[in-house]
């Protein structure tokens, strides 16, 4: 088991970061590999969870150990998957989710890619008691503020963004919703992404 990585940040894909170990670069899917963007050719350390299937060997990495620990009990429920564990993670407001799952909030967890109702319940009947263990402002590293971004040709942030939130699982029909919201606003791709949930999740 891989507990975490330290190493330079060398690549950001719109679904994992490249970490470069002694000469080996590792690809480390993460809930929003955008917000690593600053520190881009900095040394980084970044938790990891190794998913190990017949078909698949992957690395998913997080901040925080207690964002990992999320992940992996998001995980241990029927119906989620990696991809799901790190679309509702994403939100870059994960104790949102744990209040929905202590409020039996099934509306605001239906919102998540490949969550239905059955899904939302189950979440709920199995992390219900077990997620408000974390302590409180265990997630926050204050999130920065939106800062104005110097635009590029096309907004080459926006489109990345984009390719972002289809990799976690949400669909064109919802992005366009969105889109010409955040067509009005000059931002990182971080906090595009991050604009685009909030206004998806709406919460």
């Amino acid at each position: 088991m891989i507990d975490y990585l330290r190493g330079t940040l060398t690549g950001i894909d719109h679904q994992y970061a490249v970490v470069e170990v002694h000469g080996v670069g590792y690809q480390v899917y993460c809930p929003n590999p955008y917000e690593f963007e600053k520190e881009r050719d900095s040394v980084i350390t970044i938790y990891t969870y190794q998913y190990v299937r017949e078909d698949v060997i992957r690395l998913y990495g997080f901040r925080t150990k207690e964002k990992r620990s999320l992940f992996e009990k998001l995980l241990n429920v029927s119906g989620i998957g990696p991809k799901g564990a790190l679309a509702i993670l994403a939100t870059g407001q994960p104790e949102h989710v744990i209040q929905a799952i202590e409020e039996e909030d099934e509306a605001f967890l239906v919102k998540f890619p490949g969550v239905g109702k059955k899904t939302a319940r189950q979440i709920i009947l199995d992390l219900k008691g077990k997620v408000d263990e974390l302590p409180p402002g265990l997630f926050s590293q204050k999130e920065e503020q939106p800062k104005p971004h110097e635009k590029n040709a096309g907004n080459q942030d926006l489109d990345e963004a984009m390719e972002a939130l289809k990799a976690l699982g949400y669909v064109e029909k919802e992005l366009k919703k969105v889109k010409p919201k955040l067509e009005q606003e000059t931002l990182t791709t971080d906090a595009y992404i991050k604009k685009a949930l909030q206004l998806m999740l709406n919460r």
